[in-house]
């Protein structure tokens, strides 16, 4: 069983988008978006505390997508 580990950290629209990419190739995702969390229990957060985790396994290949998206 792989740990899932926090590859990012950023805006929801971002954070999003760069999960579409490691969903399409094949990096399954899960987004922790504390900033929707907060505001359904009432409390404010940072704009950009919405973190993307990844299985540890898909560590390497994740990080070459990501390189690639974000220059």
């Amino acid at each position: 069983m792989s740990s899932q580990i926090k590859i990012l950290t950023g805006s929801s629209i971002t954070i999003n988008r760069v999960a579409q990419v490691l969903d399409e190739n094949g990096i399954p995702t899960f987004i922790k978006d504390n900033v929707e969390a907060g505001r359904l229990a009432g409390f404010g957060t940072a704009p950009n505390s919405v973190d993307l985790f990844i299985n540890e396994a898909d560590l390497e290949k994740s990080r070459e997508i990501i390189k690639e998206m974000l220059e």
